[in-house]
């Protein structure tokens, strides 16, 4: 059992995340022109009180900075971009945020920068004598690209318009250190989540944690990582989290094809990855985000929303919602665009949601029930039953036992469960008593759902649950449909270019895959042709892996378990 005097708390091992893209949810439009403040993030205030209500406590917001299109490709990593306001309007959101007890983290884009970034714009200006020649990697003058510069670089994923700093030039070290001192100086940041960190320098990440430290307590770093040993990112010397893609992709698959095998699994993988403690290995889960498509979306049996995000708030981990997917709303992959992925919304479309929209309420259900138990943030993971369509484990801290159990099957199903020494348990979605016999409870664990058990303690404590009933109603998805619009689009050229590079994320094996992520491959490339190309480059990364030391089964099957191409092609780059 975990004590309270065995781990040192912060406010991240408690953080319920809410996943921004500020750009898309206020409906910016696609190019930056650069012009007058257009103050749209003004309009994202009245959100904090409705995060809130849903039980989060933190915002992870971007990005945010000044850039050419989606974000990504950063021209000043000091302004706000101009479509969403001024740098006054970001220091007023974030003052909100903190008088209302949330966090805030910002997207910190560090390993490319756009063309119009200035040490770029002095490189095309000057070549071979600009000061800046060393900030990106192998400029080289006796080379060209499609944008007729004169000279060539190495850029992110193969898009020029992202051009790659170079780590390691102590400069370019010191000048992202000074971004991050700025940001909190200026903003008062809670934290930084980095993109594309599976490709980031180990020293530069190094280099940031030792700021983390310096500029505020508690000042937390997570970085966007695809596949691997999520050990070699999370440690003292690096980063405290990152994204868990493993379990993102057990958990609706788990579902869709009744296997809770896959879940558990992958649990107990990332539970023994980080030595079976989960406060000292904490990765950010969720169920989808700005590049994945929405989990009602993916769900097959849209009545598994409930198991799944039952999941999401339970198993070791920080969970984390994404803008919008609280109302149930859909968002699908297209072929050049992510667009659906980052609707605009109006808050004023869902100011009801709390009572007439069971998706809402079930997410703040377990919003509040999180927050209510400290077992759920620090406590031990033990397996109780698991089936391919039944799964229960329990959570203790501190002698409070939390009992989770779902179930993927159209039927309702009776468990009895090891349940400790307390009298009584309460559920905390169905507001069912159950009493323990024989150290046992038995509990009726309804189709398509699941719930929280929760220790009821003795006497009338302050300490007791609190629990409102809440059940799923599929049909409250359908109303949000007609609220949902897609930020403003551009030409098929400028989206091709923008939304392809913007997705710093392997692939979702879907008929949808775009152009980009296959390696701009024609649509009637052959599935033979496709499967040569992932086992190539699987081959590629075991021969590395072999030059560089022994090779273990499980790396083994880690390479041969990605079928990302994307995420091959990082993975290749993180070993230079």
């Amino acid at each position: 059992m975990i004590k309270k005097g065995d781990i040192k708390m912060a406010w991240y091992d408690e953080a319920i995340f809410y996943h921004i893209y500020p750009l898309g949810l206020t409906g910016a439009p696609k190019e930056n022109a650069y012009g007058e403040p257009e103050h749209r993030l003004n309009t994202l205030l009245p959100w904090i009180d409705h995060i809130k209500s849903i039980g989060c406590n933190a915002i992870y917001i971007g990005p945010l900075f000044e850039s050419v299109g989606h974000g990504y490709e950063t021209t000043d990593y000091k302004k706000l971009d101009s479509r969403l306001g001024d740098n006054q309007d970001l220091k007023n959101f974030v003052a909100e945020c903190h008088k209302k007890e949330v966090k805030v983290i910002f997207d910190g884009v560090f390993n490319h920068t756009g063309r119009d970034f200035f040490a770029f714009k002095d490189i095309q200006q000057k070549r071979e004598s600009s000061p800046y020649r060393d900030w990106y990697c192998n400029v080289n003058f006796y080379g060209n690209n499609e944008y007729n510069d004169g000279f060539c670089y190495d850029n992110w994923g193969g898009y020029n318009l992202l051009v790659k700093l170079n780590q390691r030039n102590p400069a370019v070290k010191d000048y992202i250190c000074d971004v991050i001192r700025f940001w909190v100086s200026e903003f008062d940041v809670d934290g930084i989540r980095l993109d594309a960190a599976d490709v980031l320098d180990f020293d530069f990440m190094k280099a940031l944690r030792h700021v983390a430290n310096e500029v505020k307590p508690d000042f937390w770093l997570m970085g966007e990582v695809i596949h691997g040993d999520y050990s070699r990112w999370v440690n003292q010397g690096t980063l405290h989290s990152v994204t868990n893609y493993q379990l993102h992709k057990a958990l609706y698959s788990g579902h869709n094809d009744h296997n809770f095998f896959e879940i558990a699994h992958t649990v107990k993988r990332l539970y023994d990855m980080g030595s079976s403690n989960p406060n000292g290995f904490k990765l950010y889960n969720f169920v989808d985000n700005h590049d994945v498509e929405r989990i009602y979306t993916k769900l097959n049996n849209k009545a598994h929303f409930t198991p799944v995000h039952i999941l999401l708030y339970t198993l070791p981990g920080i969970p984390s919602l994404y803008y919008g997917s609280e109302f149930g709303i859909e968002g699908r992959k297209e072929k050049f665009s992510d667009a659906s992925l980052r609707p605009a919304l109006n808050l004023e479309d869902y100011k009801n949601a709390l009572t007439d929209n069971s998706f809402t309420a079930l997410i703040a259900a377990l919003g509040r029930t999180k927050q209510q138990s400290k077992a759920l943030s620090y406590g031990d993971y033990k397996e109780l039953q698991l089936m391919n369509r039944q799964y229960a484990f329990s959570r203790n801290f501190e002698g409070e036992n939390v009992v989770v159990t779902v179930n993927n099957d159209d039927s309702d199903f009776t468990m009895t469960l090891p349940a400790g020494n307390v009298a009584e348990y309460i559920g905390a979605l169905s507001g069912q008593k159950v009493r323990v016999e024989n150290g046992n409870i038995c509990v009726n664990v309804k189709a398509n759902s699941g719930d929280i058990w929760l220790p009821v303690t003795n006497g009338t404590s302050e300490k007791q649950p609190t629990v409102t009933p809440v059940e799923l109603r599929v049909e409250d998805a359908a109303k949000t449909a007609s609220s949902i619009k897609a930020a403003p689009q551009d030409n098929a050229e400028v989206q091709k270019t923008s939304e392809t590079a913007a997705t710093p994320v392997a692939a979702e094996k879907t008929a949808s895959v775009n152009a980009a992520s296959t390696d701009k491959k024609s649509s009637d490339t052959s599935e033979d042709f496709e499967k040569g190309k992932i086992a190539g480059l699987q081959e590629a990364i075991l021969a590395i892996m072999e030059k560089n030391g022994p090779v273990t089964d499980q790396m083994r099957k880690d390479v041969t378990d990605n079928v990302y191409h994307d995420s091959l092609i990082n993975w290749i780059k993180s070993f230079r």
